[in-house]
């Protein structure tokens, strides 16, 4: 091999200068480290937006909608580059939250945690938030649980119901209102696993159960990709929402289709390969579970999301401003999910 195949592209020193952001993230492709990572992810989910017959997965963990990132992932909703979230149930619960008219506070890390307890303040990092008011919001969950009390939902039909319902009453610019307005689907494949469990837990000691049917969330969510021409993923942060798109690929191959694994992939972690927790594993591991594609375009940006979504996501607004993209649409009938081509 040549000496100059491995030394063809040098790098380029950033220039201080007015520029748009998105410049900026252009010119970070020839730096180094996680700088040129964080670039490297804007072209891809660029190239992944604009590539037609690709739907677009999001995993959201971490308690992004405390620290503020509520109205950029709604803006990813309402612009279509996302066509499928699945989230923690403690985002959609604080979206819920804040959709009602509630609010978190900024507060601090080093507070006095016994003092906030006496005063009835929760802490999440440096984020404050009233815990009366958390279980007011239980409560509402509880009392619309009532109204469908004796039948089943998937995550998905649930979380649809829900955002009708807040839609209605609440806030308008919503990550759950965004979504059942723009068809997109939301699953919460651990709801238990949050205050929304804990609503649907006070429903059901009211004599109101309503069931939740997670298996069914995962046939759901396959179906959408076994309908896919092509898939991409992108992860804030890992955990549950991480693997529960990620095992699509395999649940679809046991279910006799041909799929080749996600054909993009990009997640923005602060989490290290090296523990054996999924949240830092690699995209190149996931390709010996055929989870991900081997041609796969695989970005893996080691940061703090909080500081990744903004910079990202206007840099992509930049990018993608007028751009006429054929948009995924899925509706879902007693044999699986029928996809259809809406154009943006």
């Amino acid at each position: 091999m040549h000496l100059h195949t491995f030394t063809k592209t040098p790098t380029i020193p950033v220039e201080v200068t007015e520029r748009s952001l998105s410049d900026l993230t252009d010119a970070m492709q020839y730096t180094g480290f996680q700088g040129r990572k964080l670039a490297e992810s804007v072209k891809a989910w660029e190239n992944m937006f604009k590539e037609d017959g690709v739907t677009i997965f999001m995993g959201l963990s971490g308690a992004m909608v405390p620290a503020g990132m509520r109205n950029i992932i709604t803006y990813l909703i309402e612009n279509r580059l996302i066509d499928c979230l699945v989230s923690t149930g403690a985002n959609i619960f604080h979206d819920c939250h804040e959709a009602l008219g509630l609010k978190h506070y900024v507060g601090s890390h080093i507070a006095d945690d016994c003092e906030l307890l006496g005063h009835g303040i929760d802490r999440i990092y440096d984020v404050f938030a009233y815990e009366e008011e958390f279980r007011n919001t239980d409560h509402f969950v509880a009392d619309f649980a009532k109204k469908h009390a004796g039948k089943t939902y998937s995550s998905r039909e649930f979380i649809h119901l829900l955002g009708k319902e807040i839609s209605e009453k609440g806030n308008k610019n919503s990550i759950i209102v965004s979504a059942y307005k723009h068809n997109v689907p939301i699953f919460i494949p651990a709801l238990s696993d949050s205050s929304i469990g804990i609503g649907l837990t006070i429903a059901r000691r009211n004599g109101y159960n309503i069931n939740i049917d997670q298996i069914k969330d995962v046939d759901e969510i396959t179906q959408m990709v076994e309908a896919s021409e092509k898939t991409g993923v992108v992860y804030v942060g890992g955990g549950v929402p991480k693997n529960f798109i990620q095992q699509t690929e395999v649940v679809a191959s046991i279910m006799g289709h041909e799929v080749a694994g996600h054909e993009y992939a990009i997640q923005y972690t602060t989490d290290a390969p090296h523990w054996g927790g999924l949240s830092g594993c690699t995209f190149d591991e996931a390709v010996s579970w055929g989870k991900i594609s081997k041609e796969a375009k695989k970005v893996q940006v080691f940061v703090d999301a909080t500081i990744a979504l903004p910079i990202v996501t206007h840099a992509l607004n930049e990018k993608t401003k007028g751009y006429k993209r054929k948009i995924p649409c899925f509706e879902w009938n007693g044999d699986g999910a029928e996809l259809h081509f809406e154009t943006h």
